[in-house]
């Protein structure tokens, strides 16, 4: 955004804070310099910081995390959904497992909401994946009429709510009850939410549950696993996902039509053949297998589908004709 002057705005950390810079992460130089040049970059304590890329008046709000810009070549990967489309991002970076509980960054959205920096903008989508869809929802609630969207979230850590999940144990000691805490509670003022989880990860799904409501919109995808964040990537839907929440055009119907990609995808049968296998269905992975094989004309299917007629002949069985 613009000062009174038409100069660029720079973000004061001391002042949104309340305190001094502390001593901080050492952040990739390539994420500072582009910060710099396009709006801004901010540390927040010791293990945060806030890039913004000022662009146009669509703006993605992402969580991400230092290792994972670090592996993206210093840049957060929202400024490439982003920045070919003409629209800002603002991008708030977690150095390790943080959840984003910080007071400097309960201080950072404060600030925002005090300078009613999201009425700027004529649409605001938040993003995050784990602890980072978390966030996403959590500090949702600083942008009202926002749209959310969470990957594989965790309503909150704390045990009293949460005690089921022996995942993140070490995580307790933070403080899921005071600001922006229960993430469910804080996207009551969303426009609209999606919750994307794979079902038969069983802590997923109850931390999905929690984020029932009228506006929330859960997105079972069977067969993703722990990673299901790299696996909408590599599928090729995350990024058209986000831009057509971006546009104003993402409804369930456009997600599950991005998400037919996984018809194609390697990894994505590779698992499902794995898990074929444990169960013990030899006709349903023969099946799998031959569509696979047809359709990727990929050797480990071909090979699998040879071993799997074999079983289900030894059994009397056969595969059913397939269709031309």
């Amino acid at each position: 955004m613009v000062d009174d002057n038409g100069g660029m705005m720079r973000f004061d950390t001391a002042t949104a804070t309340g305190h001094p810079d502390p001593e901080v992460a050492a952040w990739p130089e390539a994420l500072v310099s582009t910060g710099d040049d396009l709006g801004y970059f901010a540390p927040l304590g010791q293990r945060h910081a806030a890039f913004f890329a000022d662009d146009g008046p669509v703006l993605l709000v992402s969580f991400e995390t230092a290792a994972a810009i670090g592996a993206n070549g210093g840049l957060p990967h929202a400024l490439a959904v982003a920045q070919p489309n003409g629209w800002s991002c603002l991008t708030l970076i977690a150095s390790g497992a943080t959840w984003f509980r910080d007071p400097a960054v309960f201080a950072y959205f404060d600030r925002l909401i005090e300078d009613a920096f999201f009425e700027d903008f004529d649409r605001v989508v938040f993003y995050g994946a784990g602890m980072a869809g978390y966030a996403a929802a959590a500090y949702s609630v600083a942008a009202p009429g926002a749209m959310v969207i969470a990957v594989q979230p965790q309503a909150t850590l704390d045990p009293r709510v949460a005690g089921w999940d022996g995942r993140f144990r070490r995580m307790r000691r933070l403080s899921f009850t005071d600001r922006y805490g229960f993430a469910p509670d804080m996207i009551e003022g969303a426009g609209d939410g999606m919750v994307i989880f794979d079902p038969e990860q069983r802590l997923d799904a109850m931390h999905a549950a929690l984020f029932r409501r009228p506006f929330v919109t859960l997105l079972p995808c069977p067969n993703l696993g722990n990673g299901i964040e790299a696996a909408l990537r590599d599928m090729g839907v995350l990024d058209p996902m986000l831009r057509l929440a971006l546009e104003g055009r993402l409804e369930p119907a456009a997600f599950w039509r991005l998400y037919r990609a996984r018809r194609n995808s390697v990894p994505y049968l590779s698992g499902l053949m794995a898990r074929l296998d444990e169960a013990r269905r030899p006709l349903l992975n023969a099946l799998l297998c031959r569509h696979a094989a047809r359709r990727l004309n990929d050797r480990r299917f071909r090979y699998r589908l040879i071993q799997l007629e074999q079983e289900l002949a030894a059994q009397g069985r056969s595969l059913p004709v397939a269709r031309s």
